[in-house]
């Protein structure tokens, strides 16, 4: 399996950005994919997850209803849409995934097994 991420750029504060995360492989072993994002100086931190079969949604605190997750099983893409964005948005941004074999998305990087190159979202104030 394996996940590229695009989307990401320098946009002003209060703007919307679409993220998106192509899979190739093996996109029907996977259970669920998720967004991260990690900022300079800071600890990985989970945005929101999606399972691939029946696209139950799962989301980080704090992030105020900005974001919403989705997915196209026919384009094998997960897509996170991004509103109202802030200052403390900038971040490069990873799509992960979890295989069938563990059976739950959660929020721990620790615990999904594959990783996207990651995309910088750039937000100026």
């Amino acid at each position: 399996v394996q996940l590229q991420a695009s989307g990401g750029g320098l946009v002003q504060a209060g703007d919307s950005l679409n993220l998106s995360c192509e899979v190739t492989g093996r996109p029907f072993s996977l259970y669920a994919m998720a967004w991260f994002r990690q900022a300079p100086a800071k600890e990985r931190k989970f945005l929101a997850a999606i399972t691939w079969k029946r696209g139950a949604t799962y989301f980080g605190s704090s992030l105020e209803g900005r974001f919403t997750i989705s997915r196209d099983s026919a384009k094998n893409t997960v897509n996170l849409q991004m509103i109202n964005l802030k200052p403390s948005d900038t971040a490069v941004y990873y799509c992960a995934a979890v295989d069938n074999s563990r059976g739950r998305a959660t929020m721990s990087d620790a615990e999904y097994d594959y990783w996207g190159q990651g995309t910088l979202v750039t937000v100026s104030s």
